[in-house]
């Protein structure tokens, strides 16, 4: 791979230590030698087993649930790493948590992601890697630069192996539809949308689809799956508007709650998800198929570490 002389390294918190390990693997490097454990009364201790002086490193750890864990894990390895005089430190977050409390939505409402930012730039960390953002305005909380790396061409290149005869790809939302024209243009197919509204957070209502998915395979595409009951619905209103088949596929598969048991009972062949989000064995059914990032994310950090552009990777 062609590294430069100056030291690359790579660190792990607890939140997904198999991508991390996967991610090294790709790029031909050990994973730093790092321990993060708990004391006896729960607060985290970290200790960073080998030198970093100097070295360019890249601290690999999704804020997915449980987030505030994971996130503390984060900030206090940044610290440690900075303390312990590496040249630079890029926080390595496929999954950002909390990127859903973007705005404020009601009055006296937080703007967590906001907050989150601020955390882990004042923490040390002088560059962040993601990957599809629930907001790409949250690039903008930063002061510092960030990669955000895109999941659908990876999910692109599933689908078009599936060879899939009658394709459309619905947006199961307004806010959703550059994502699903992102895929639809990979694939070449057309999109259709679903406009639903959301009474309260976790409940969705299915309303109306604004497109033809008749005798069509349906590729339903969103950023994250959390309890999956938009999936679900809008797989069951599809289906009734007669179309063929229904698969769905996202970057995040957060899976909490009833998704699993509603995924099982719904009429969705097919989930396909990425790792940015570790799915312990009980979440793997038969139904969900799960897609590496890591080829993408070493090729972005070795471009980082060789100051080269990242954005190429997408052209």
């Amino acid at each position: 791979m062609g590294l430069s002389g100056r030291r690359l390294k790579i660190f792990s918190g607890n939140a997904n230590p198999a991508l991390a390990e996967e991610i090294a693997e790709y790029l031909g490097v050990s994973l730093g030698e790092a321990q993060v454990s708990r004391f006896s009364d729960g607060e985290i201790q970290c200790k960073i087993n080998e030198s970093v002086r100097g070295a360019d490193v890249f601290v690999v750890q999704p804020t997915c649930p449980p987030a505030d864990q994971h996130l503390m894990e984060l900030l206090i390895m940044i610290d440690a790493l900075r303390r312990a005089s590496a040249r630079r430190i890029t926080a390595v977050v496929p999954y950002y948590g909390y990127a859903r409390q973007d705005r404020k939505a009601r009055g006296r409402d937080p703007i967590t992601a906001k907050l989150i930012a601020n955390l882990i730039t004042v923490g040390g960390a002088r560059r962040v890697m993601t990957m599809d953002l629930h907001a790409g305005q949250i690039q903008g909380f930063f002061d510092i630069p960030v990669d955000h790396l895109p999941g659908v061409p990876i999910l692109a290149e599933y689908f078009q192996n599936k060879n899939l005869k009658e394709t459309i790809v619905v947006s199961p939302d307004l806010g959703g539809v550059t994502r699903a024209r992102a895929l639809a243009d990979r694939i070449g197919a057309t999109i259709a949308i679903i406009d639903k509204r959301r009474p309260e957070p976790n409940v969705a209502e299915i309303m109306n689809i604004i497109g033809d998915v008749r005798d069509k395979s349906v590729i339903m595409i969103d950023d994250i799956i959390d309890t999956g009951g938009t999936i679900t619905q809008g797989a069951a209103a599809l289906m009734e508007r007669g179309a063929k088949e229904v698969f769905t596929c996202c970057t995040h598969p957060v899976l909490s709650g009833p998704a699993l048991e509603r995924l099982e009972n719904s009429v969705i062949s097919e989930l396909v998800v990425t790792n940015t989000i570790p799915l312990p064995p009980e979440k793997r059914i038969s139904k969900v198929k799960v897609l590496s990032v890591a080829p993408l994310l070493g090729e972005a950090i070795v471009r980082v570490h060789e100051d080269l552009s990242v954005s190429k990777l997408f052209d």
